[in-house]
């Protein structure tokens, strides 16, 4: 592998949980339909005659995205045609956006490195092909619930160095659209489908490679490692033998840990892009676009910036609570109140997330406040108790004793909890620490 460097790209699909689809009135609520087929009409259906109209909430939702990810946004656009034939693509082809997407030339920061964002466009869903056995014969079926659901897709540049950093970028991209509450990202259901394009160039080249392998329909974030991490090892072993791996499109075996082949890999000519004649350009004014940065909260990022500066909050914990407004705003009044009870925010935030005290987010933040409280109560000792527990203590463990006197001040921590553990109450460490520390200054 150190004779090669991977040049891998993402390309995210997720659909927007808007009321209604993303070009006609139907219901968009394909997980939850209590049978297939019920939210469909003519547009959806691709039935001759039908015209669509665009969805303004997804459009303002996408452009929002955009903005949160510090993209550009083309306040002229449009949507194309994209021409392909497959059972679940009613019209023969599919409304998405070609060369003028809402947004593009964003970026979104890793622990290795900044992600640059290509382009965000936006698109319809397809509908979802079912293989069942019917009458006891092999059987495709089609459930169009999904079909025209708003699909917005985020496309990085090849900046990715690893599965890790994938796995991370698309892990950050979930809680912020999440955050923004535009989607609700349901990966097993397919409502977040990830799609690797993955390459080798030789290591110090400033060429791309003349190749591309596509991994499609990823639903889960360590799935993206493990396809990304594998495929890099398949494609460094075809290398070797001077030969190039083939341009294809392949998907990953669960099972057998292992992508596979699934068909060649289309080009963009392939589909025959053309603005769709049935839809108008869409122009927005500098005045709609400032108005839908205005109504951007703080973002996740800030977020945790915010609380590591003003609280310590290690970023780590910051991600597992940055998930949704209501949780930020519950811990936001968690750590206000820490502040003025004098009790550290690192602690109980420490206390919350490694669930050393029982408490949910339904819990009112007073009551979190005084069961952390509660969880800490110490007692202060009779010295005619503690005294003695801490003479048998050293005198139980002069191999401990001894390193203290030679400058392994560490062990104290083993002899405290020593202590403690004798006392069977919670006592107050630093009195039991000094205690500790008198008799030793005693004994030596």
């Amino acid at each position: 592998m150190n004779k090669y460097t991977p040049i891998i790209g993402l390309e995210t699909h997720v659909e927007l949980k808007t009321n209604s689809k993303m070009f006609c009135g139907c219901v968009n609520d394909p997980f939850n339909a209590e049978k297939p087929n019920i939210y469909t009409c003519p547009v959806c259906l691709g039935l001759p005659g039908a015209l669509p109209v665009p969805n303004k909430k997804a459009i303002e939702w996408t452009i929002k995205l955009g903005l949160s990810l510090d993209c550009k946004i083309n306040h002229f656009s449009k949507f194309d045609r994209k021409n392909y034939f497959y059972p679940d693509l009613a019209k023969g082809y599919q409304i998405s956006q070609y060369d003028i997407p809402f947004c593009f030339n964003g970026q979104i920061q890793t622990q290795q490195g900044e992600i640059k964002i290509r382009r965000i466009h936006l698109e319809e869903d397809t509908g979802k092909l079912l293989h069942e056995i019917v009458n006891n014969e092999p059987v495709s079926l089609i459930d169009f619930n999904r079909s025209g659901v708003p699909l917005v897709e985020i496309v990085t540049e090849p900046d990715i160095k690893n599965g890790d950093q994938a796995q991370e970028y698309g892990k950050k991209l979930r809680t912020l659209m999440k955050y923004l509450n535009i989607a609700d990202c349901k990966m097993a259901q397919g409502g977040m489908r990830l799609e690797a394009n993955i390459s080798l160039a030789p290591k110090g080249s400033t060429k791309l490679p003349n190749y591309k392998v596509e991994i499609k329909n990823i639903n889960s974030f360590r799935f993206l490692k493990q396809a990304i991490d594998y495929e890099i090892i398949r494609q460094s072993k075809i290398l070797d033998q001077g030969k190039i791996p083939a341009q294809e499109t392949r998907g990953w075996d669960t099972t057998k840990q292992q992508t596979f082949s699934q068909r060649t890999k289309e080009e963009a000519e392939d589909y025959r892009y053309f603005p769709d004649p049935d839809i108008p350009p869409i122009v927005f004014t500098q005045k709609e676009v400032a108005a839908i940065n205005d109504s951007l909260p703080e973002l996740p990022d800030e977020i945790t910036s915010r609380w590591q500066k003003e609280y310590g909050i290690n970023t780590k914990y910051s991600h597992q609570l940055v998930v949704d407004d209501k949780t930020v705003s519950w811990t936001e009044k968690i750590l206000s109140l820490s502040k003025k009870e004098d009790i550290k925010p690192t602690a109980i935030i420490g206390d919350i997330i490694n669930k050393k005290i029982n408490v949910t987010k339904k819990d009112d933040p007073e009551k979190v406040i005084n069961i952390f409280k509660e969880h800490h109560q110490t007692v202060t000792i009779n010295i005619d108790e503690l005294d003695p527990i801490v003479d048998q203590v050293i005198e139980n463990n002069q191999d401990a004793v001894e390193k203290f006197y030679n400058g392994k001040t560490q062990v104290l921590g083993f002899l405290i909890g020593q202590i403690m553990s004798r006392l069977g109450k919670k006592a107050d460490s630093n009195q039991v620490r000094q205690a500790l520390l008198t008799a030793l200054k005693k004994s030596q």
